[in-house]
């Protein structure tokens, strides 16, 4: 879709700011690439590779490693159904039939308003929870269909967006760090050069 808008490249340009290294705040960067548009377009990797210095084969490299990056569009609510072995034993794979016949899609793609995109994936670390889900990267834990069909019309209604923001967004308050603090700009990229 777009390169990084002005006002990004100006957070980009902090968060940058508090590495020793700029090719450290690629993960960071991305998730801010990924906030701006949804999804982590070619030219917003090219432009990331160019504020850090490095190839956009690189950036996309790192990219590409994690399930978290979307690089095309998806919809507002991406819901992640586990279908790893405890979830699976639980009833996640009834569970992922039920959500694709409730939204009318199958896993890994997107409904017509581009409200949801459902995907089936590997292991979300909450075994003990089984069957789970994320919606936007938040958790469900022991999801029934009728606690899915619920989710869906609460989302829907917008009565969650005080829980769940859209997707892309990682946080809604973006962490400072003081000007003055050691590990930041640009003496502590004097600190790395000396050594």
């Amino acid at each position: 879709m777009s390169r990084l808008s002005d006002h990004n490249v100006i957070v980009a340009k902090d968060i940058i700011g508090r590495y020793p290294r700029p090719k450290s705040a690629m993960i960071p960067i991305l998730h801010l690439a990924q906030e701006q548009d949804g999804y982590v377009s070619t030219e917003a990797m090219a432009h990331i590779a160019d504020l850090l210095g490095v190839t956009s084969a690189e950036v996309y490299g790192t990219a590409t490693f994690y399930e978290m990056f979307k690089f095309e569009p998806v919809g507002r609510y991406c819901i992640n159904v586990c279908t790893n072995i405890s979830c699976q034993l639980l009833g996640a794979w009834e569970l992922l039939e039920h959500a694709e016949a409730a939204l009318g899609i199958k896993s890994g793609s997107t409904t017509n308003d581009g409200m949801f995109t459902i995907e089936d994936v590997e292991c979300i670390a909450a075994c003990t929870e089984a069957p789970a889900l994320q919606v936007n990267y938040r958790y469900r834990y022991k999801v029934s269909d009728g606690e899915f069909d619920q989710l869906v019309d609460d989302l829907r209604e917008g009565r969650l967006i005080d829980e769940i923001p859209p997707h892309g967004t990682l946080a809604r308050i973006r962490q400072r760090t003081p000007d003055n603090w050691a590990g930041t700009g640009a003496s502590a990229q004097a600190e790395v050069d000396a050594r």
